[in-house]
């Protein structure tokens, strides 16, 4: 087996990032020095088969490309720029036609695959086209978000037609079939399995009682006689049959600690399906009924699309694919870096500065700038890293998905995983550590369509975990500050993705590390969706909210007592002394808490962060915050 890791070091950082020297010691206040692009990756978010070559399509590149790699030349042979949105998680086929949809924006783009033409044929409202398929006609239809719709496209015609929402109040549809005469559609938050008749436009909800309780159907295939779904979040595979939807099969992933199925294929006579977070592959029998694990191609890595070709099983994962052949039972993996697909720029996702080094968090790992040469590294790891904090020399990264605490010491090749947080939660928030209780904190949002979020306090002396939810009752805790054996904790009214908010503001609590338990909560600024960055002096706290709002919270009253407007966004907001900082997608201000004014230290940054969430970090000297200009790594002297 491959070591991707170490690929990822050699294929995404030899030679893009030329070494810069370090920042002189007098440089003036609002010295912007660029340290070159911050995080260069290359994640893949399907595929799809012309003849000997698989197209595979980028997701947060700028322009996001699709990479041709042919198999007789084992190579990336050309690139098509898809100019609009942040990715390309859906693809499909007509006849040598490749469509390629976007999200955030919603654009359907067209590759004429024997002339190389790529063309922008349709464009939609929704936030995100997940999930695509082509019918037997040669109609393409998309599975949409926010809300969960279903377009069909008309190559002939070059029209667009709205189907409607197969399941009217939830928020996707995240996978999607077709045949000569029904749409077949996957549903969440709450899970559902529409047939959409295509002559009459009627529906019909397939899932069986069984499992009508499940988060999704967030993955799916069909043959002529089945139709085969992914379930979440108990890793589970619906089979049905087209004929009779009663006779089915719920069939269990095996893989300790699996809980999603993240992509699935009929072929064959068989059901072929990838869990997550292990990265298991597994075959399922449709005569016999047999589950069987063929094997795990990369530890933990998730698995895009499966694509049948010429008697063999393609995945598609992360920057690469793996090749299972049924005959002789070899598995094989590809790094398609390696064989020149290009990498770029993503949008980071997280920015952390351990004084000697600044981790970037993306796709699949962070880069590591090492400040005193300018080198850069690539630090895998199966997920995203969302929010870091070094203690002795270091550093903890939360990491989505499973809500996972990673450890990292410089000069180790890789992280180690320390826990998952369990209990349905999704995405780490933010880290704090408590010198009282010697207590990592890592507030978490629950995963899609799931309520409450949770607080993981964890001992790295000692190695113990503990996680509670809910702490702050139907919200999720978004930013943590400690002292003193307490987490001071800000809210967001978002619970798990695709869950309409039952709350309207955004709270400030308090939980005790030694009682283990919520002391009191307070709503701070009115109508605040969430409270974005958290710190703490002796005497009070200091917040900032989702609308760019700081507020002061006197911890003696019990009462907030100054507010301020600040930057257009929240953002992280860092602490030295009796200033802070904070910036937003454009700038990085200065705040003086004393006197409770506000200066802005640089403008005009234009940082394309994942998820349009700012991101900030102090380093530890406190001479300087490290931010990003587009989409390079800059160090600011504040």
């Amino acid at each position: 087996m491959i070591r991707r890791r170490r690929l990822l070091q050699l294929g995404l950082t030899a030679g893009l990032l030329p070494a810069l020297p370090a920042q002189a010691a007098t440089a003036s206040p609002g010295t912007v020095t660029d340290l070159g692009p911050a995080s260069v990756a290359s994640p893949l978010g399907n595929g799809e088969f012309v003849g000997n070559v698989l197209y595979a399509g980028s997701r947060g590149l700028s322009p996001n490309v699709v990479g041709a790699y042919d198999l007789d030349a084992d190579r990336v042979t050309a690139h098509f720029d898809i100019p609009t949105g942040i990715g390309v998680w859906a693809m499909c086929k007509v006849g040598t036609d490749v469509y390629a949809g976007t999200h955030s924006r919603s654009d359907l783009y067209k590759i004429d695959t024997l002339t190389g033409q790529v063309t922008k044929v349709g464009s939609y409202p929704d936030h995100f086209i997940w999930t695509m398929a082509a019918s037997p006609d040669g109609k393409v239809y998309l599975g949409c978000s926010e809300p969960g719709r279903v377009w069909e496209y008309d190559p002939a015609t070059g029209a667009s037609r709205d189907l409607g929402q197969p399941a009217p109040g939830e928020a996707y549809v995240r996978s999607i079939q077709a045949d000569a005469t029904h749409v077949y559609c996957g549903i969440g938050a709450n899970a559902h399995l529409i047939a959409i008749d295509r002559a009459t436009g009627g529906k019909r909800d397939l899932l069986p009682a069984e499992v009508a309780d499940r988060d999704w159907v967030s993955s799916m295939s069909i043959s002529d006689t089945h139709i085969a779904g992914g379930m979440n979040s108990l890793a589970e595979l619906l089979v049905l049959s087209k004929a009779d939807p009663s006779a089915y099969k719920v069939v269990k992933a095996t893989a300790p600690g699996e809980k999603y199925i993240v992509s699935v294929l009929v072929h064959d006579g068989s059901v072929y399906f990838a869990g997550r977070p292990t990265g298991t592959f597994y075959r399922y029998h449709l005569e016999s009924g047999e589950l069987e694990v063929i094997g795990v191609p990369y530890f933990e890595a998730a698995t895009h699309r499966l694509l049948a070709h010429e008697g063999r099983i393609y995945g598609v994962q992360d920057n690469a694919v793996f090749v299972y052949d049924p005959a002789t039972g070899s598995l094989e993996y590809r790094n398609l870096v390696q064989r020149g697909l290009r990498a770029a720029p993503e949008e980071p996702m997280s920015v952390h500065s351990d004084g000697g080094r600044v981790y970037v968090g993306g796709k699949s790992g962070a880069d590591i700038h090492d400040l005193a040469t300018g080198s850069v590294v690539r630090l895998g790891i199966p997920g995203e890293p969302k929010t870091m904090l070094t203690l002795a020399g270091t550093t903890y990264l939360g990491v989505y998905t499973q809500a996972a605490l990673y450890s990292h010491v410089p000069g180790q090749q890789e992280a180690t995983l320390l826990l998952r947080a369990g209990n349905q939660q999704d995405r780490p928030r933010d880290l704090a550590y408590d010198e009282h209780t010697g207590l990592i904190v890592m507030p978490s949002q629950p995963e899609p369509g799931h309520m409450n979020g949770a607080l993981t306090l964890y001992s790295p002396g000692t190695g113990d975990r503990v996680t509670y939810r809910p702490v702050v009752e139907r919200q999720t805790v978004y930013s943590v500050a400690t002292r003193r054996g307490v987490a001071y904790l800000g809210t967001l009214t978002q619970e798990g993705l695709g869950l309409p908010p039952v709350t309207t503001t955004a709270r400030l609590a308090a939980f005790s590390l030694t009682a283990r338990r919520l002391l009191w909560q307070v709503e701070p600024v009115p109508g605040a969706r969430s409270i974005t960055g958290l710190v703490s002096t002796p005497h009070a706290l200091y917040g900032i909210t989702n609308t760019g709002v700081l507020f002061e919270y006197d911890l003696e009253a019990g009462a907030v007592t100054r507010t301020l407007k600040v930057s257009a966004r929240g953002g992280d907001l860092a602490l030295r002394g009796r200033t802070a900082f904070t910036g937003d997608l454009d700038a990085v201000y200065r705040i003086d808490l004393r006197r409770f004014t506000a200066t802005t230290v640089v403008s005009g940054l234009g940082g394309q962060w994942f998820g349009g969430e700012p991101k900030l970090s102090l380093d530890p000297s406190g001479d300087h915050v490290f931010a990003i200009k587009g989409r390079n790594l800059v160090r600011i002297t504040v």
